[in-house]
């Protein structure tokens, strides 16, 4: 079956250098970095399926973390210029691309919406994350670049961060957290209520919102309640079945899409079989099955 994996990443080598170059001490802050597989699309070949085609976006190194606003929106222009370069270039492994803004410049970001990710069908929208410069991404000095994804039909994939103000963070449980706190965050700024057409991809599967949706249901307001069924969530919770039907219960077979996090999650180079093993065991009808794998990708992004 075709399958398209909607959240894979790269850090490819020109922008992270630059990125080194600003900030020598990135690989020891942040250890999963440190693969050949996220680095190299050569050696992502060497454990390639052969089959799955990936939607790449770069890894979560920001400039907007350690630039000005004027460098990290030329430093997002250029990284934007080569992981396009490297999606046309392999067509055969990769099926698309998702763009990187600054958040510390929201006049370049939608900028850079306009100019650049639109007049390109390769770049499917740009990848945000829960919180940016110590804010919710719901914060109203990011609405305007939800606005122009809205207006212009492209995706926003969240992405999960740390919330510096936490002592506990942790990847096994804090990023799903901050997933579904910045959906409720989304949902009570009324980003769907005025952006109906928004599309917004979760990573993980929508984080801890099918588990907990009785108390979603129970305690917010109905028309809150009912933007959460609007959000699209990807797969990648490396494996687990039960949780994969659980959230097309709550999503919808139609807003659960095919997604790993590969290079990362399983070293050395993701989750893509493990997952792959767990959906094909979901009591789901085949042609919900293949809508997960790539219909529903398709029908919102072919254009």
């Amino acid at each position: 079956m075709k399958r398209i994996d909607v959240f894979a990443h790269v850090l490819l080598p020109e922008f992270y250098g630059k990125m080194l170059a600003i900030e020598p001490t990135i690989p020891e802050r942040y250890a999963f970095f440190n693969n050949a597989v996220l680095q190299s699309t050569a050696e992502q070949r060497k454990h390639w399926d052969g089959e799955t085609k990936q939607v790449i976006s770069y890894a979560n190194c920001l400039p907007e973390d350690y630039c000005s606003p004027k460098e990290a929106a030329r430093l997002c222009w250029e990284a934007n210029d080569e992981l396009l370069a490297v999606t046309l270039a392999n067509p055969d492994l990769y099926e698309a691309c998702v763009a990187m803004v600054p958040m510390n410049n929201i006049d370049e970001a939608v900028r850079i919406v306009r100019e650049q990710v639109a007049a390109n069908p390769k770049m499917l929208g740009v990848q945000v994350f829960t919180r940016a410069l110590g804010q919710s991404i719901a914060a109203p000095a990011f609405r305007p670049l939800f606005a122009a994804l809205a207006e212009l039909g492209l995706g926003a994939w969240l992405h999960p961060v740390f919330d510096p103000r936490k002592p506990d963070n942790n990847l096994v449980f804090s990023w799903e957290y901050e997933l579904t706190q910045a959906q409720l965050q989304m949902v009570q700024a009324g980003l769907f209520q005025e952006f109906p057409q928004l599309k917004v991809i979760v990573h993980h599967a929508g984080g801890m919102v099918p588990f907990f949706a009785g108390r979603v249901d129970r305690i917010l307001p109905p028309d809150q309640s009912a933007d959460f069924h609007r959000f699209y969530v990807d797969t990648a919770i490396l494996g687990n079945t039960a949780a994969l039907e659980l959230a097309v219960d709550y999503y919808g077979a139609d807003h659960v899409l095919f997604g790993t996090d590969a290079p990362l999650g399983i070293l050395p180079a993701g989750a893509t079989a493990e997952i792959r093993a767990a959906i094909d065991a979901m009591d789901v009808a085949p042609a919900d099955r293949e809508a997960i794998y790539h219909g529903n990708f398709e029908n919102l992004f072919m254009r």
